[in-house]
């Protein structure tokens, strides 16, 4: 299959778990281990860099050893749906993983379920509304997380295509440090994340999670209810004012050092935090 695969040029293997369940002795480390470890011994014999990708949805707590197997990637969960609570319960709950992230072995929280989603023929717009998409590519950019498209790209709408293609957000998502973002605080249905940049500046999301019911979060004339969420810069142990940048709206807000954002219900706002 290696050798096939190099003949053909393939560039990046998933390599999944699927039914070696029903092969596997027991869920001992050793027998999770042990087909990517074949499958590493075989893919460094090959004539071209292949990335390698381990897809068994987070079993023996992979993050921590997917790189010593020769994984560039690993899922660190079940799949995704384009479901509210599937996305954030699965993006919110990567801090754990953190630690584990790098350059050349990054954690994956599964593919991005935004515009026309599904399978085969049979494909819907995502059920995600559009707060949530920003929410959702956010998240995954602050992660470090591999940025899969799961739509059909010959169907892309303006809105989907805008999600995917603004430049500062994938520059956060790509910098060369390769620091996975961890939480900073969360409280009260809002969360906020930071993750370190290689120029030294931060790059901060303020997401408002909503612990409520979503028709506790409309007022009457049908306006999404906004949360107003705060950070003393002094919390990411900067002593000093920085330029706030929003970078979905590329805009700079000015000089902080306590920074404030509205922020809409299952929204974000994300910033960068620059000398």
């Amino acid at each position: 299959d290696v050798k096939t695969w190099s003949d053909w040029g393939i560039d990046y293997l998933k390599y999944d778990w699927c039914s070696y369940g029903k092969i596997a002795l027991n869920n001992s480390l050793y027998e999770l281990q042990k087909p990517y470890i074949l499958m590493d011994k075989l893919l460094e014999e090959a004539p071209r860099d292949i990335v390698y990708s381990l897809c068994q949805y987070g079993m023996g707590d992979v993050w921590k050893w997917g790189k010593d197997v020769g994984g560039n990637l690993w899922r660190t969960t079940g799949d995704i749906t384009d479901t509210w609570e599937s996305m954030a319960g699965i993006g919110f709950s990567q801090d754990k993983c953190s630690p584990y992230a790098g350059p050349g072995h990054w954690n994956d929280p599964d593919m991005l379920v935004v515009g026309k989603v599904g399978w085969g023929p049979n494909l819907h717009p995502t059920k995600l509304t559009p707060d949530e998409q920003y929410t959702h590519i956010s998240l995954w950019a602050l992660l470090s997380a591999p940025l899969l498209i799961g739509c059909d790209l010959s169907q892309l709408d303006a809105f989907t295509l805008n999600l995917l293609t603004n430049d500062e957000v994938i520059a956060i998502n790509q910098d060369e440090l390769g620091k996975q973002a961890t939480k900073i605080k969360k409280e009260n249905g809002i969360e906020i994340w930071s993750k370190s940049l290689a120029d030294g500046s931060y790059a901060v999301g303020f997401f408002f999670t909503g612990e409520q019911s979503p028709a506790d979060a409309f007022v009457w004339d049908k306006e999404p209810a906004k949360r107003k969420i705060s950070l003393n810069l002094k919390d990411l142990g900067l002593n000093e004012a920085r330029t706030v940048r929003d970078v979905w709206r590329k805009k700079d807000l000015g000089q902080f050092s306590e920074f404030t954002a509205e922020v809409p219900f299952h929204g974000v706002v994300l910033v960068k935090l620059s000398k």
